[in-house]
């Protein structure tokens, strides 16, 4: 396969459906940690078809949805200050942290810069040297080479005016997380083919080893997923758990070494809170001591911002499976992508947000 229709087509996806409905023999629950799986779920009707015979759950993967409260604050009490402005992907700007978001900043005359990659902030940087950018660097380790990259440019340029609020998240930690709460219900995994793209999923092999589940690294359209779901479901049939890679067009068991190295020469392994879960160790990067010249928190002395817990938004129940959007009593009424309670309904990969987007307003 070399196109994009062919990884759509109705009869192999229909094919590889009633392959899943004839060899299921109990109820089998699977999460998809990616939240552009779940927006390729709902938007193409898997869930819904494969209701009655495999539960899909949702993961924490959306680095959007599951940046802390408090990286948020400190982003918008920055961009209040007159020398400084923030630099932030789109996407982040309508999550709401403990005091409103930074679209509500923006409102009341904060600085904040829309950029399409960190290398951008990094050019404002260069050509504006009398103004501070702090770029807000999320998301999983799919985005931590670029960011690791603008660290690099940055120094290169010499430039004092630039810095990070760096709240890079690690996938494996938040599944280690998940399968060691006592309300875990997963039984398989479908691993996010992005993130083994530039990790590989050499790593994942001792996951499956000690919890025993079933780990299929797979892609992003219809038949990526269903493939995967088979893959999955063959495994728990047969009572094995094993680590497939499903998703070889892109993924290699090594990943991509360079763009590793350059995130190990920038970042280390650090504990890293998590929108709803807490600190979750090893959950996070941090920038090694000698880049830390860059770190916003550093330059800006964060200051103790108190953080209060919005109790409206289950986005920690939604993300790690206990209930299912439409089950929050807010979806769709009071939390909508227009005036949101929590991340989830806001971000492009966020589990509410695909629910009410596709209109589906049920549970499958």
């Amino acid at each position: 396969m070399k196109y994009l229709d062919e990884y759509r087509d109705p009869k192999t996806a229909q094919l590889l459906l009633d392959e899943i409905r004839r060899i299921t023999t109990r109820h089998w629950t699977l999460m998809e940690v990616c939240g552009g799986q779940t927006h390729s779920l709902l938007r193409h009707g898997i869930a819904v078809e494969l209701e009655g015979t495999v539960e899909l759950i949702h993961g924490p993967g959306c680095p959007v949805c599951v940046t802390d409260q408090a990286a948020i604050d400190f982003a918008c009490q920055l961009a209040q200050r007159e020398e400084i402005v923030l630099a932030s992907f789109g996407d982040m700007l309508r999550v709401p942290g403990s005091h409103g978001s930074l679209l509500d900043a923006q409102a009341t005359g904060a600085h904040i810069q829309i950029v399409y990659s960190p290398s951008d902030a990094v050019e404002l940087a260069r050509k504006q040297p009398e103004t501070q950018f702090v770029f807000f660097a999320v998301g999983f380790e799919t985005t931590a080479p670029a960011t690791a990259l603008a660290i690099k440019q940055a120094a290169r340029y010499r430039l004092e005016n630039f810095s990070m609020i760096v709240s890079h998240v690690r996938v494996q930690p938040a599944m280690e997380s998940l399968v060691q709460a006592p309300e875990n219900r997963v039984q398989a995994f479908l691993a996010a083919g992005h993130v083994c793209t530039v990790m590989g999923y050499e790593s994942y092999e001792s996951f499956v080893n000690r919890y025993q589940l079933p780990v299929v690294v797979t892609g992003f359209e219809p038949l990526d997923l269903l493939d995967g779901i088979l893959a999955c479901v063959k495994q728990l049939e047969a009572n094995e758990a094993m680590l497939e890679n499903r998703y070889a067009r892109t993924v290699q068991a090594a990943g991509n070494r360079s763009a590793q190295d350059l995130v190990q020469e920038i970042y280390q392994v650090c504990d890293r809170a998590w929108r709803g879960f807490g600190t979750i160790p090893k959950g996070g990067l941090e920038l090694r001591p000698e880049w830390q010249q860059f770190d916003a928190l550093l330059r800006f002395n964060k200051p103790a911002i108190p953080v209060f817990k919005r109790d409206e938004c289950q986005s920690f129940e939604v993300m790690t499976g206990q209930i299912k959007p439409p089950e929050c009593p807010h979806f769709g009424t009071r939390c909508t992508p227009e005036s949101p309670l929590g991340a989830p309904m806001v971000s492009s990969e966020g589990a509410c947000a695909a629910y009410y987007r596709y209109g589906v307003t049920t549970t499958p």
